[in-house]
């Protein structure tokens, strides 16, 4: 069991652009969530790899999803081979430093913290650790959200994708091929890469999300910055339902075209698939497309020539 007596269980987590289940409990409960801070090389784009810095080894890391009123239990392991201390700075934790300020861990060591889910919503999670500096770990890709329920959960709909938006500043490492952050560029905020799910083409090619004509989409979509903000927009596609800021039981706009996503904010938006064809998620501050910040939901089925046809 864990505190206050509840029912233990573990925490619904998955890699991007797949979304946990929806959570069925009426009840809360604890929640025990197990990350590991893990730094290595892996691609940026093809033929470029990068030293990231990361949780369980994913860029952006994993997503988290429990209910308001469950008790996380959350354990952090650093790797033994890690340079660096880590921690994590959830934004759904009312507590000090998001819990940051009790759960820096030296390489191989683990901590453990729990906070109580207060608020529903939509939260960024980064690594917050001050060495050598807080934006080293963010900008190497130390981030990733976690979705916090309502008693009621949400409402049902065919399709969920965890999207996330991130910048790099880049630098030859020495090591061949292998590129690391330029904290200059940073401070200067002249990112050389503007990706969604921590790479450039995460979303294209054989990686396309998928969805079926008729279906009901809904995007978790989450942007670190670490300087910039997001103007999230899905070309072709006008969003029926826009969680602002990724409040729930805040306001929600309808019929909105393209929404501002702050660095380290979120925002859930939901729309109908009317047509089959392929929609492009970009950046609208449409320069970054060129940087990575594109890709694709690629959808099928019976076309609808009442709503859209070439030609009269």
């Amino acid at each position: 069991m864990g505190c206050n007596n509840l029912l233990a269980v573990e925490a619904e987590l998955a890699t991007a652009p797949h979304v946990p289940a929806s959570i069925d409990r009426t009840s809360p409960a604890t929640v025990i969530v197990n990350f590991t801070a893990k730094e290595y090389v892996g691609q940026l784009e093809d033929g470029k790899k990068y030293k990231f810095w990361s949780f369980n080894g994913t860029v952006p890391g994993p997503m988290i999803r429990v209910r308001v009123g469950d008790s996380v239990e959350f354990h952090l392991t650093n790797a033994k081979d890690s340079a660096w201390p880590h921690n994590i700075d959830i934004h759904a934790v009312n507590g000090p430093g998001g819990g940051a300020a009790v759960n820096q861990v030296d390489p191989g060591e683990q901590s453990v913290f729990t906070f109580k889910t207060l608020k529903p919503g939509l939260f960024i999670y980064h690594c917050a650790s001050p060495a050598p500096s807080i934006p080293h770990h963010i900008a190497n890709g130390m981030y990733g959200l976690i979705l916090v329920e309502p008693e009621k959960g949400l409402p049902k709909v065919d399709k969920e994708f965890y999207v996330f938006q991130s910048e790099f500043f880049t630098k030859p490492s020495g090591q061949d091929g292998v590129l690391e952050l330029d904290f200059e560029k940073g401070l200067a905020e002249h990112p050389d890469y503007v990706v969604f799910n921590g790479s450039k083409g995460a979303l294209m090619g054989d990686n396309v999300i998928k969805a079926g004509a008729g279906d009901t989409v809904r995007i978790f979509f989450g942007n670190i910055g670490p300087n910039s903000v997001s103007s999230f927009h899905v070309i072709g596609e006008i969003f029926d339902k826009v969680y602002v800021e990724g409040a729930i039981g805040g306001a929600v706009n309808r019929n909105v075209q393209t929404t501002l996503v702050p660095a380290a904010g979120s925002v859930i938006v939901e729309f109908k698939v009317d047509v089959p064809g392929n929609y492009i998620l970009v950046d609208h501050s449409i320069f970054r497309v060129a940087k990575g910040a594109i890709g694709i939901l690629a959808a099928t089925g019976k076309d609808n020539p009442a709503i859209f046809k070439k030609g009269k």
